[in-house]
């Protein structure tokens, strides 16, 4: 609880800290179109329980020197250029994820529908390749408020994205982007962050809408953890089916080629980078010791895999 409280009483590094940006909203010109997976789908077994990634499509954007804030940007390309990858652009996927129970189905996290981009909304395709309709979601997770984990929820029309779904999302998040005091000290530009949240999650029929505490289990085999930092209430989800243990990471790190390799360094986005820093190193430390299936938003697709320890950080061996 002191955690929260220094959280949500701390001065924040500027707007582009609070939300994902406007400014990221679409691709950049002239650096062409980011490559999408096809087929978008991957399909993994947990015991009785199906772990399904499902990409919503991804953005290229600029690499420049406010995306790691707190390393040169010499150095964030000499380590891109260390694992062959582009120094002068980075590719931001996104992957919403499905686990499948019996005969629930809990998607985590929406993408953007209709909402974003012309290289996103690909969430309904991959889930229709995958043999499932957005009228098939019983249960629909948020891990945090930011746009691109809850615009999916409703599209441009006003329609439920998932009209038979119940959404649960972590108490201590909805109690921070609905805080009027919150709202009104923010930096002008970042108060947008907060009225989408509001016309996003304020669309849901009350009835609809479940808060959780984070580390609830929400259904048998389906529980929460908190994981502050990225924002106020932030929270993993994890699936256990017949001892084998799947935990989705949400934005504990954006773009594992540099902020799972090196821990230490903080993105543009993290409202809080210190405790950001810590959940990071605390979570990815539990993975790599109970080789820990592990997926997460913005890994390269299939988004799913095993962390190892690599020099002072970790490595992403994505699932074959």
């Amino acid at each position: 609880m002191l955690q929260r409280r220094h959280f949500l009483g701390a001065g924040l590094a500027g707007a582009a800290a609070w939300a994902y940006p406007l400014a990221w909203a679409q691709n950049a010109p002239g650096l062409g179109a980011p490559s999408l997976p096809n087929p978008g789908f991957k399909r993994m077994k947990l015991g009785a329980m199906e772990v399904i990634a499902l990409n919503d499509g991804a953005l290229r954007r600029p690499l420049g020197e406010e995306f790691v804030r707190n390393a040169p940007l010499a150095e964030v390309k000499a380590l891109l250029a260390s694992q062959n990858l582009p120094t002068e652009h980075i590719d931001i996927p996104f992957n919403p994820f499905l686990i499948v129970s019996g005969n629930t189905r809990f998607l985590i996290d929406t993408g953007f529908a209709d909402n974003g981009p012309p290289t996103t909304g690909r969430l309904a395709g991959n889930l229709a390749a995958a043999g499932f309709k957005p009228e098939d979601i019983d249960h629909v997770i948020i891990s945090h408020y930011h746009g691109d984990h809850i615009n999916g929820l409703v599209k441009k029309d006003g329609s439920l994205m998932f009209p038979n779904a119940r959404v649960h999302v972590p108490a201590p998040e909805h109690a921070f982007w609905f805080d009027d005091a919150k709202m009104n000290a923010a930096p002008e530009g970042a108060r947008g962050a907060f009225q989408n949240a509001r016309r996003v999650i304020g669309a849901l029929p009350a009835d609809r809408l479940l808060k959780f505490e984070p580390g609830a289990e929400l259904a048998p085999g389906i529980r929460t953890q908190a994981a502050f930092g990225h924002t106020p209430g932030m929270s993993l989800v994890e699936a256990s089916s017949e001892g084998q243990r799947f935990v989705y990471v949400a934005d504990t790190t954006n773009v594992p080629e540099l902020f799972a390799r090196n821990p230490d360094w903080a993105v543009q986005f993290d409202m809080d980078a210190e405790m950001a820093r810590q959940t990071r190193r605390r979570i990815f430390d539990m993975l790599v010791r109970d080789n820990t299936l592990a997926g997460g938003f913005h890994f390269p697709f299939p988004a799913m895999g095993r962390l190892t320890a690599a020099g002072s950080g970790y490595q992403f061996q994505p699932a074959a």
